[in-house]
């Protein structure tokens, strides 16, 4: 760049093309390695490749990923998360990117609780996809888990307002739930949970938080049926099982 400058300045412009040169790299270099520092993992590509040798793509790779996750290796997880975040920025700086580039990358920064970073890539994906409901929900669990309910909230009701019936509405539901928990509003809580249920009944955690604010409310004889059907799908259930005995009581 300092030649370019120089070339064009001539001589007499070289001192004052060294001054635009050192300003330009003040306000440049910064910026590029926030960006190395936040993606540095990223830079050595894995390249791995589908059991036919295929190249794999983005939700592939997130979804092996998630897999791997699932069985506790952690390690070979996260070597799929990263491919599929470098290739889902090797599709954005080739303009090549597509509503679903940015909805993997996302979910992926998310896996690896990159929270802060899903907001920032999730509000550039909304400026050019504003009604993808997957990046709404997605950055409403970020918001959530950078304690910044209010903002959570704001995007699980948008999603939830949308898409009622939507792949992620019990999940949003619950978090409205947790929210509403959290800030103390427990009839407001018993609602979103109730919804969470039965839209997906077989989860003994959302099932044990709905006794919990039906306890607060001194709804005993209902926090008695939710803690009891949490039991049911987790009979080992200690903070359940205790939440029983004191409703009881």
């Amino acid at each position: 760049m300092s030649i370019w400058i120089n070339m064009k300045l001539g001589k007499r412009g070289k001192a004052a093309g060294r001054g635009l040169t050192a300003a330009i790299a003040r306000v440049y270099l910064p910026c590029f390695l926030s960006m190395f520092v936040v993606f540095q993992p990223l830079f050595a590509q894995t390249n791995l490749s589908n059991p036919d040798g295929s190249r794999m793509s983005g939700l592939q790779s997130y979804r092996t990923g998630r897999d791997m996750e699932g069985r506790d290796r952690i390690d070979e997880a996260t070597l799929y998360y990263n491919q599929a975040i470098q290739i889902c920025l090797d599709e954005i700086s080739g303009n090549t990117a597509t509503q679903d580039t940015y909805a993997v990358f996302t979910w992926t920064l998310q896996r690896q609780k990159r929270y802060a970073d899903v907001i920032t890539w999730g509000e550039r994906a909304l400026q050019l996809y504003p009604t993808d409901y997957r990046i709404i929900e997605t950055m409403g669990e970020a918001y959530f888990y950078l304690n910044e309910y209010d903002r959570s909230l704001v995007f699980m009701q948008r999603y939830v307002n949308f898409l009622p019936q939507g792949d992620r509405s019990s999940v949003a539901y619950f978090f409205i739930g947790e929210i509403f928990r959290l800030q103390g509003r427990y009839l407001h809580a018993d609602i979103a949970y109730t919804t969470a249920v039965q839209l997906e009944p077989r989860i003994s955690l959302w099932w044990y938080r709905l006794g919990t604010v039906r306890e607060a409310l001194e709804d005993l004889s209902a926090a008695i049926q939710a803690y009891e059907q949490a039991l049911r799908l987790n009979p080992s259930y200690q903070e359940a099982q205790d939440g029983l005995a004191r409703s009881r009581r």
